[in-house]
């Protein structure tokens, strides 16, 4: 990390955890400007819920209770649940501090060396703002796969497995917590829990609903999700990804993303190939900040809420290495916080923000240069320890 920025990040006041607590639960309730304005989301959310218990459809439209159709699996009824059943600024109110306090503690208990996490509370903190406007799940996704990761790195695959499971069947992005399956000490009993949270989880809400009925919601997904997928490619508020970039900025609308998403992969997947830095702290952390800048560069889902992982995994790369940034990163950085992280906020003039950094997808451009230098460092560089790092800097 650059020394400027690791004495900005050490001074006693700035990385107090007390007062990034409490900006982030101010953050939280600044969010509830939306209430009774936009909040639209929250509404869809506490109907997962609602309709659980009724019965009825989880993904059909209902256009006298909000706009837009849930995307969410079956599970999320149980997480939704103790917001839907308070009046509505108060389910409200409680989720967004629910999703920031999440995400919070998910950082705090990650075993990330304090500056990254001080880094993190700063660098993200405008980004988190955004994503609580829209009432996001997307921050506790965030969470997910930090602790996916860092509770394998502590060897608690039981608890690894549940995270991974659990985001897997709420918004199935948190699948990705199984790129970190290599790293496991345990790699057997990973795989047990798996199948245990698999069952209890799968099964779980059924204790509000019906057997038939939530294999039927399954059933239903699945199919909302194939044909959401569709829609996202042609979607102006969706796809705000790498292949959103590509195929907006060429204007080509008649190629298959596979085209890039596979090359993806394999540039994702090829520093696995290097076990003798397996060993290295650093390296692993580096795959994770790929894990979560991958999610949002090569799905036709990213949205603006969803930046909030893609900028915390950017953090973490930018932390992680042993060896000092330069120049060149920290303007990366800055790159990536002024328009990854703030490209649809008001500071850019509105025909700016719509014609070009909403209409070509840019917010996707500073994360996908940061994800391509990733992939060289982490297919070249030697991660081993230049220097005794104090695990509470």
């Amino acid at each position: 990390m650059n020394d400027k920025i690791k004495r900005f990040l050490n001074h006693p006041f700035l990385s107090d955890r007390r007062l990034l607590l409490g900006i982030w639960t101010i953050l939280s309730l600044v969010g509830m400007l939306k209430l009774h304005r936009s909040h639209n989301n929250f509404l869809i959310f506490k109907g997962v819920f609602w309709h659980t218990m009724n019965g009825t459809s989880l993904y059909a439209a209902y256009p006298a209770e909000y706009s837009d159709v849930n995307h969410y699996g079956p599970l999320f009824s149980l997480i939704i649940a103790p917001f839907a059943i308070l009046p509505e600024w108060a389910g409200m109110l409680l989720w967004l501090l629910f999703l920031s306090g999440w995400l919070f503690a998910a950082v705090y208990w990650s075993g990330l060396r304090k500056n990254q996490q001080v880094f993190i509370y700063w660098f993200c903190g405008f980004t988190l703002l955004t994503a609580l406007f829209m009432q996001q799940f997307n921050i506790a996704i965030a969470a997910i796969i930090l602790s996916s990761f860092f509770l394998i790195e502590k060897e608690h695959e039981g608890w690894a497995a549940f995270f991974i499971v659990l985001g897997a069947l709420v918004k199935l992005y948190g699948i990705v917590g199984l790129a970190f399956f290599l790293f496991s000490r345990h790699k057997v009993r990973l795989v047990v829990w798996l199948a245990i949270w698999s069952v209890i989880l799968f099964l779980a809400p059924m204790v509000i609903s019906s057997p038939d009925y939530i294999i039927g919601q399954y059933h239903e997904w699945f199919t909302c999700l194939v044909g959401k997928n569709t829609e996202n490619i042609h979607s102006f508020a969706q796809n705000i990804s790498l292949l959103g970039l590509v195929r907006r900025t060429t204007g080509n609308m008649d190629y298959s993303d596979l085209w890039l998403i596979v090359p993806g992969m394999l540039l994702f997947a090829l520093p696995y190939l290097r076990r003798s830095q397996y060993r290295h702290l650093a390296f692993r952390e580096t795959i994770l900040a790929s894990v979560m800048l991958f999610v949002i560069l090569f799905s036709t889902g990213s949205e603006s809420s969803g930046y909030i992982i893609a900028l915390t995994g950017a953090c973490i790369w930018y932390t992680a290495a042993p060896w000092g940034r330069g120049k060149w990163a920290v303007a990366l950085m800055v790159f990536v916080f002024v328009l990854s992280g703030m490209g649809n906020c008001d500071l850019f003039p509105k025909h700016i923000r719509h014609d070009y950094i909403q209409a070509y997808a840019l917010r996707a451009l500073p994360i996908s240069i940061l994800w391509f230098w990733l992939c060289y460092e982490l297919g070249f560089k030697d991660y081993a320890p230049t220097e005794k790092i104090d695990a509470h800097e």
